[in-house]
């Protein structure tokens, strides 16, 4: 970035912006109506107090306002690495690893097909979320805005919506996990609940305020080059997914000596021809869901980057730092999963929780080995935190009301949403796990297939005027969007296989979890035709 541009993520105001929640007040005319005085010192006092806030906190306060050109990075071969060691280092994390147990505890398939079935789950997944991040440097957009040229104004805000619910989910699971580790590395002294807390403190503490510290001390050794580019490399690395990997990518390099000799690549799978077929797709759409499921936030964190940077660049960047990452967290957790059968201490802990799993693969270390669990459950913050910001976002963009509130506010009551959720599905992980993931991960992969087909079929030559992104008179109608949506999700209830339902298409492929491909089946069918008459008789 140049000199001339000030630095957001640093707290710095860009001064062509108003501040956010008196702009966003004008808009819903709170300040537009005669205001009595004590209204007025009101917002004077919560005006201070979130400039105060923001200040403090470092953390990037525009909201969902486009970034302009001018405003973005200068392009660099540090910026590129950053893309893969984000994602790297958000994924490498016990929630993930928890994904793969199901392979061989719940789906009842050996070592080497839960591996077949992740690594090529995985690879799809992580494919869907790379094509997602490519529009984030062309357009400056956050994802959920870049979705308006796709699916129109309107129809585009219940994607956001479960995307809200998707993101809060997920970081109801991190905290769960967590809570489990570290009760466990404490010998039941510390209770799950007590440990959900404190991981969910840390969490807020790091998404609000983490940022400041870091950002004092590097401005204070700016001068000092070496160092200042030390501290900044290293100083909070549970503050951002880019830093945490350094240790926990050593954790988990500890747990595959210690507990790799336990593993038992020999298992076989069990069940009948068609069983096993079923359990296979199963399990491969389930690897599939997790990695997808980070698609309906990709663009969040390319804003930045120049308009001009390569959409293939991006694309096998962010897939190189996805599929490194799960690839890692899953064959492990096969691992794990696999030494529970033949391993009595391992299937005892696992009967306690998925967190005293983990805690019992590192027993053959004593302390250092708790150590490393904690590390391990520490890592978790790192996955929660670009969740936590994304889903904040999603707030905003659902509606101007949503806007009045600024972003590190809406991430405060998001964390407490999560932090309730967590500790009243404390003890049932796996149940909560396997019934959430797969019925997020139907519509997202839904609406990579309407982007896709847009893009391709109808905006190949046509391209987009990124700067109108709240311009309901340029932004498609989206019915067909729509209509297509609700097609695949009916689709993808037909081929539901969940504990609590099972669709009638799923009962004829033997009881296997088709949703996902029947949904993305009914969307790519439906939606050129629909998008074909919308074009003709509204011309957008």
């Amino acid at each position: 970035m140049s000199a001339s541009v000030p630095d957001i993520e640093k707290g710095e105001k860009h001064f062509a912006e108003p501040v956010l929640v008196t702009t966003a007040m004008t808009e819903i005319g709170v300040l537009t109506s005669p205001d009595t005085d004590r209204t007025s010192n009101l917002l004077v006092a919560l005006h201070r107090v979130n400039d105060r806030i923001e200040s403090l906190s470092g953390f990037e306060a525009r909201g969902i306002t486009r970034v302009l050109p001018e405003e973005r990075h200068a392009a660099s071969a540090l910026a590129d690495l950053q893309i893969i060691v984000l994602w790297f280092g958000a994924n490498i994390s016990a929630n993930n690893m928890t994904t793969a147990l199901f392979g061989p505890l719940v789906f009842g398939l050996g070592f080497r097909d839960s591996v077949l079935c992740a690594v090529f789950g995985c690879i799809l997944g992580c494919a869907s979320t790379a094509y997602m991040a490519i529009w984030g440097p062309p357009s400056g957009n956050r994802t959920m805005v870049v979705l308006r040229y796709f699916m129109g104004y309107w129809p585009s805000k219940l994607p956001c919506f479960l995307n809200i619910v998707l993101m809060v989910g997920y970081n109801t699971l991190n905290l769960i996990i967590a809570g489990q580790i570290l009760s466990a590395v404490s010998g039941r002294s510390m209770t799950i609940a007590v440990g959900i807390v404190v991981v969910a403190i840390v969490c807020w503490v790091v998404a609000v305020f983490g940022m400041f510290v870091f950002h004092t001390y590097e401005r204070k050794l700016r001068r000092k080059s070496c160092f200042a580019w030390l501290c900044q490399n290293t100083a909070l690395m549970y503050g951002a997914p880019r830093y945490a990997w350094i240790p926990q990518l050593l954790a988990l390099f500890v747990l595959i000596g210690c507990a790799g000799p336990h593993f038992d690549p020999t298992l076989e799978s069990t069940g009948d021809t068609i069983t096993l077929a079923a359990n296979r797709l199963s399990f491969l759409s389930l690897c599939f869901y997790v990695p997808n499921s980070w698609a309906a936030a990709a663009s969040d964190y390319y804003v930045y980057y120049p308009e001009t940077t390569s959409k293939l660049k991006i694309f096998f960047l962010t897939l190189a730092g996805l599929f490194s990452s799960f690839t890692l967290v899953y064959l492990l957790g096969i691992g794990l999963a696999s030494g529970v059968a033949s391993n009595p201490a391992w299937a005892d802990a696992f009967a306690i929780s998925a967190g005293s799993l983990l805690v019992a693969a590192f027993d053959g270390l004593a302390g250092f080995g708790k150590l490393c669990a904690v590390v391990v459950a520490l890592g978790i913050i790192a996955n929660s935190i670009p969740g936590v910001y994304s889903a904040a976002l999603g707030v905003q963009v659902l509606g101007r009301y949503g806007k009045a509130i600024p972003r590190w506010a809406w991430t405060s009551v998001i964390m407490l949403v999560e932090l309730v959720l967590a500790l009243a599905g404390r003890d049932n992980l796996l149940v909560i796990f396997s019934n959430f993931l797969a019925l997020m991960g139907y519509w997202v992969e839904i609406m990579i297939v309407i982007v896709a087909e847009e893009h391709l079929l109808f905006r190949w030559n046509r391209g987009f005027d990124w700067a109108r992104w709240e311009d309901r008179k340029y932004l498609p109608i989206g019915i067909a969007a729509l209509i297509a949506f609700l097609l695949g999700w009916a689709g993808a209830i037909l081929g539901m296989f969940q504990a609590w339902y099972v669709g009638p298409l799923a009962e004829k492929a033997g009881f296997s979890d088709i949703g996902l491909w029947l949904g993305c089946g009914f969307s790519l069918i439906s939606y050129p035709p629909m998008r074909l008459v919308e074009l003709k008789l509204i011309g957008r």
